[in-house]
């Protein structure tokens, strides 16, 4: 009597090569190298230096969106709490809206010109291939003007780049980067924080009990004529004009963390209540405004992201070839 002996060979998965590693072998070059050179080329420093987790935090982005660090179509400021602000320039907005499988061309429309001969405002206008309804988004020169060298010698290509971008982010929800001068904002308007950001800890406690109950997908929203939400719940007056809140910002109050964070709140909830990918768009497009004129540029990624889970729901959608 012969016994049968089976052996079971056991093999070894390939280990993911890491992050760094796989940057490295797109540009075929040493990772040591690339980690080196980058630290020296895709931050903007005054002073210290950049540490490995920071130009980690880089290149996660750079990655997501296969962006050069090399030809600076991303880069970054360091924030004064050792994160990273990651700036995308322009010529990386344009190759990730470009690449985009489902980007179907893009528009300009310049406003009516001011006493200074410059456009009020110039409109961006993206159409998708899986879209029925185009997304605009309007940037005025009032609003986006700073006395940098490239708004004093270019403005009207400047205030273009801004709307191209703005309406990028609500046609695509391209989240987590920014271009230069918001940037600058966000680390001008950091405060140090050692111990955690107060403003984002109130947002969070906020926006989270408004998302668990918002009213449910099939009850239709109607997106209001007035760039403020309606509040989940209200009763809106006539004419379709929402209730004004008491921490109103129209009504020349300055809200403190917690109503900026309920206020957030209710533009998330009625996102996540839209009846269409249009109304979604449209209250996207107004959040983002009100959180411009508040200067936090932190709830940009808050409202993003209440956007993206809504069109999420909502697709498919009727494509606008078929």
């Amino acid at each position: 009597m012969s016994a049968v002996i089976e052996s079971t060979a056991i093999v070894a998965r390939p280990q993911a090569p890491s992050l760094l590693a796989k940057i490295a072998a797109r540009y075929s070059v040493d990772p040591n190298k690339m980690l080196a050179t980058l630290k020296q080329t895709a931050f903007k420093l005054r002073e210290g230096e950049v540490s490995n987790e920071q130009m980690m935090a880089l290149l996660i982005v750079a990655d997501q969106y296969r962006l050069n660090p090399f030809t600076r179509e991303i880069y970054a400021f360091p924030d004064k709490n050792n994160g990273v602000v990651p700036v995308v320039g322009v010529d990386g907005w344009a190759r990730i809206i470009n690449e985009h499988p489902q980007f179907d061309g893009i528009e300009f429309v310049d406003g009516p010109a001011g006493k200074d001969g410059l456009p009020e405002w110039i409109e961006a206008v993206i159409y998708r291939k899986d879209r029925e309804h185009a997304t605009r988004a309007r940037e005025y020169m009032v609003e986006c003007k700073r006395g940098t060298q490239p708004w004093q010698t270019h403005p009207r290509r400047m205030l273009r780049h801004k709307a191209m971008i703005q309406c990028a982010r609500i046609a695509f929800s391209f989240v987590g980067i920014y271009d230069e001068d918001e940037a600058q904002r966000i680390v001008e308007a950091q405060v140090v924080a050692p111990q955690g950001n107060e403003t984002i800890a109130a947002l969070n406690a906020s926006i989270q009990p408004a998302l668990e109950h918002a009213p449910s997908p099939t009850v239709p929203v109607t997106v209001p004529a007035s760039a403020e939400p309606v509040a989940v719940g209200a009763a809106p007056q006539a004419g379709g004009e929402p209730i004004a809140a008491a921490d109103d910002p129209a009504a020349g109050q300055t809200p403190d963390d917690a109503a900026i964070g309920a206020k957030v709140a209710d533009w998330a909830a009625a996102m996540e209540a839209a009846d269409s990918v249009e109304a979604a768009d449209a209250l996207h497009a107004r959040a983002a405004a009100w959180a411009r004129e508040h200067g936090d540029e932190h709830i940009d990624a808050v409202l993003a992201l209440a956007h993206q889970r809504a069109v999420k729901r909502l697709q498919p959608v009727k494509s606008k070839k078929a």
